[in-house]
């Protein structure tokens, strides 16, 4: 009890503080091993079978929260059922002008323009390396560089720099905040992007069963052309399964608070229905031939069981963490335990997709 109360106090303190200071203090706090921890085993209903693993719970941790793979252990034993590092870029930058982070309290929503802030491929090699051989399913999410001459190039270096260290990598081109990123996500340059990954992977990995899986995260804010091209481009490919969605540049009009007009990309709750409504479309395309991950304004069980539903095999959660703290997750697992076995389904995997005509 005295633990709980302590780390309530802590969330309430945080909240007050910039943003983006609250971030790093948590981190450091994590760090020094004063993270809470699971408070039970979790329920088995919530294992979920994916590319030949069995995860605990489909309650994942989405890439941002921990840039520099200083913590994915910690936000394990907290209770996500994998956790996702990144972005990384192959050079360390500092990203945008502060301040680029600003909370939304009246919408439970976050607008960031971070820029891909990272300490670099050399940092997240040595953090991955250092905990290589724990349990617990934990992906790497790769970006480019802001100044880079040649993008691709850099996921290329991302992947070789860190293969064998990852469950997973994320190629995301999704992210509003780096100038230009987002046109990898058009058409040839989309099959370029992919033909070069994949190529890469094949000389990395000749042994399937060695070989790491593959996703790319995009943007909610596609062109129905853009969204075809993508579910298409990645079955033909033969990339592992793409993350839903990134961060959103427009939706602004029915913001209450007070920085609603910042720059950047809005997270939290505003983005629920626009990021699942692209998430069925995907489903519906592409037929159970990608894995979905649904990500994109979860902050109770109810949103993550319209995720699963919708055709996500898996979600992840963050900016409700903001202002749900870290007892947030268990709250989100037993809900989704009680509306999984309400509706008669013994695991998640029976769910997904049933939402979608």
């Amino acid at each position: 009890m005295l633990r709980e109360t302590l780390q309530t106090a802590a969330v309430h303190m945080l909240r007050r503080m910039d943003p983006e200071r609250a971030h790093q203090l948590t981190l450091e706090a994590l760090k020094a091993g004063l993270g809470p921890k699971g408070m039970d085993e979790d329920d088995p209903v919530l294992a979920v079978q994916l590319l030949g693993k069995t995860l605990p719970n489909p309650i994942g941790l989405a890439a941002g929260f921990d840039k520099n793979a200083d913590v994915p252990d910690a936000m394990l034993n907290m209770g996500f059922g994998f956790v996702e590092v990144g972005t990384v870029t192959p050079l360390a930058q500092e990203g945008n002008e502060k301040p680029r982070v600003f909370r939304l309290p009246d919408d439970r929503a976050v607008i960031n323009r971070l820029g891909f802030n990272n300490r670099g491929l050399d940092y997240a090699h040595h953090r991955l390396k250092a905990r290589r051989g724990r349990p617990g399913w934990v992906g790497a999410n790769i970006g480019a560089n802001k100044e880079s001459p040649d993008r691709i190039g850099d996921y290329l270096t991302g992947l070789r720099r860190l293969y064998g260290l990852a469950d997973y990598f994320t190629i995301n081109i999704s992210s509003p905040n780096t100038p230009g990123l987002r046109s990898l996500q058009s058409g040839d340059q989309y099959e370029e992007l992919l033909t070069r990954v994949m190529e890469l992977r094949e000389e990395l990995s000749p042994l399937p069963e060695r070989t790491a899986a593959f996703f790319v995260k995009i943007a909610p804010d596609l062109s129905d052309s853009d969204k075809s091209a993508i579910a298409d481009i990645s079955i033909k490919k033969g990339v592992n399964g793409l993350i839903i969605s990134n961060t959103t540049t427009g939706h602004r009009n029915a913001l209450k608070s007070r920085c609603r007009d910042e720059a950047g990309g809005l997270s939290g709750v505003p983005l629920m229905a626009i990021s699942t409504e692209v998430l069925a479309e995907f489903y519906r395309h592409t037929s159970g031939q990608l894995l979905l991950m649904g990500v994109g304004g979860i902050s109770s069980g109810k949103d993550a069981y319209e995720k699963i539903r919708s055709g996500a095999t898996v979600v992840q959660v963050y900016t409700a963490l903001t202002f749900g703290g870290p007892g947030l997750i268990h709250t989100i697992k037993a809900d989704l335990a009680e509306r999984l076995k309400a509706d008669g389904f013994s695991s998640v995997n029976e769910a997904v997709g049933t939402g979608v005509d």
